[in-house]
């Protein structure tokens, strides 16, 4: 059931385990926006306010991530560091970034999704110019380590804002269109290092993502919470003053509350929870591992094996991005049409294809045909992964089981495939074996997804999980 609030906006459906609305709904029924999103599923200037907001998250995440890999020959040398070294340097801060993945959403089942969103991209906007300024390269380790601890909450906490407000009919196009704009994040990126890196030094280009502060202050004023949260919430409290007064509560909200009143890794565990838990796993390690060699070895393969520029494949980086923001955008609106699972497989094998072509190829011409082919599927599969990890889990423990997942995945993909990698480029001399084995891990991919990914096009997150 619902009702018409006074400013035109539905108000929310009644719980199923409570006709009544909740203390904390009502405090936040108070604010527009949190109307505008609470019960209607007619598109609001709200909804898009949180796309908004959840898309340049991914954008300065983007900017991040690729601003240090594309400096990262210049690291190397005004640090006079080994291959080895930097390796080893990097996946320090990779290591301490995995607690930031974990940490942020397990605060989100406890304190809502709005405000660390805020919180954990102000601390990245401050944190880059101290990277900017180390002096030695443990310095710069420490700070680098800092600021992926600080940016990795956005690896959950938009997307479960996203999935949480937008209607279910539009919920996979939203994600995967607010996640394209990591990749336009990398094109500014690439712009960046080739523009002011190239020209005034790595140290420069560091600092200029560093004002974006002040997006922490949009988020927080124009986001509302996310009412999944807020009536779950509710829901909790009322159950645990039911039972302190000596009362009854249904044997439904009974197991529920069982569950929902202590959030931690345990939970994510549980019987009926482990089924998600195992496809999110494989679904997301299986896309770390992909992307980590690209991610963290791309601009040194293009400067020492393909003898490019620092200009040229920074400019390569312009186009990357902007080939994976089309790529998104594109499976942003495959996704909700033909269904996730059909989608995803369609990405992986393109990206396995073109990848391969890629490596194999010597001519300029055709290295930048294959690769900015490649770029649509190989960024373009991220729409499903993070709307599967989204949307799969029960909203009591979304923050928590997303922490648990994409921590495992990061600390796979990033920490220890990298040694896979770099034993690889060791052996040969070259990176190229290294880049061979992301296609045979697509394919795998494609493979997994097909047997084993359930499909929840058009399905309510209650209708998921409960």
């Amino acid at each position: 059931m619902s009702s018409i609030t006074a400013d035109g906006h539905a108000a929310p459906a009644m719980n199923d385990a409570s006709n009544d609305i909740g203390p904390l709904e009502q405090k936040h029924l108070q604010y527009a926006n949190y109307r505008a999103v609470a019960g209607s599923t007619e598109l609001t200037k709200t909804h898009w306010h949180i796309a908004t907001a959840n898309a340049l998250g991914w954008g300065f995440d983007g900017m991040d991530g690729v601003i240090f890999a594309l400096i990262s020959p210049m690291v190397i040398k005004d640090f006079a560091l080994t291959l080895p070294e930097y390796r080893s340097g990097m996946q320090i801060a990779l290591f301490v970034g995995i607690a930031g993945l974990y940490f942020w959403p397990w605060l989100a089942d406890r304190y809502g999704r709005r405000t660390l969103l805020a919180v954990n991209i102000a601390l990245f906007s401050l944190l880059m110019p101290v990277a900017a300024l180390s002096p030695t390269f443990a310095v710069f380790v420490i700070a680098r380590s800092l600021l992926f601890f600080a940016l990795n909450g956005e690896w959950s906490l938009g997307s479960m804002l996203v999935a949480e407000t937008w209607p279910a009919r539009l919920r996979g196009r939203v994600i995967s269109i607010t996640r394209s704009a990591w990749c336009l994040g990398a094109t500014l990126a690439g712009a960046i290092t080739g523009l002011v890196a190239a020209n005034y030094g790595w140290r420069i280009a560091v600092m200029v993502p560093g004002a974006i502060a002040l997006l922490a202050i949009y988020i927080r004023s124009t986001c509302p919470e996310s009412p999944y949260w807020v009536r779950s919430q509710d829901r909790k409290r009322r159950i645990s003053e039911t039972l302190a007064r000596g009362g009854t509560v249904s044997d439904e909200d009974s197991a529920w509350f069982g569950k929902a009143k202590s959030v931690g890794i345990r939970q994510v565990f549980l019987p009926d929870v482990l089924p998600s838990t195992l496809v999110a796993l494989f679904v997301a390690c299986a896309s770390t591992c992909i992307y980590g060699t690209v991610g963290a070895w791309m601009p040194l393969y293009l400067s020492t094996e393909k003898h490019w520029s620092t200009t040229e494949y920074s400019l390569f980086y312009v186009f990357y991005g902007l080939c994976g923001f089309l790529g998104l955008c594109l499976v942003g609106w495959l996704i909700d049409k033909i269904g996730r699972r059909r989608t995803f497989i369609i990405t992986l094998i393109e990206g396995a294809i073109f990848m391969t072509l890629w490596v194999y190829s010597e001519d300029r011409v055709l290295l930048w045909t294959f690769g900015l082919l490649w770029c649509l599927g190989f960024l373009g599969f991220w729409g499903p992964s993070t709307t599967l990890t989204a949307e799969i889990f029960p909203t009591r423990i979304r923050g928590a089981a997303n922490g648990v997942v994409w921590a495992i995945a990061y600390f796979v993909g990033f920490v220890l495939f990298p040694f896979v990698s770099i034993a690889l480029q060791q052996h040969t001399g070259s990176f190229a074996l290294a880049f061979l084995c992301i296609p045979v891990l697509m394919i795998a991919m494609a493979i997994g997804v097909f047997l084993f990914v359930p499909e929840h096009s058009g399905k309510e997150l209650n209708e998921i999980s409960e």
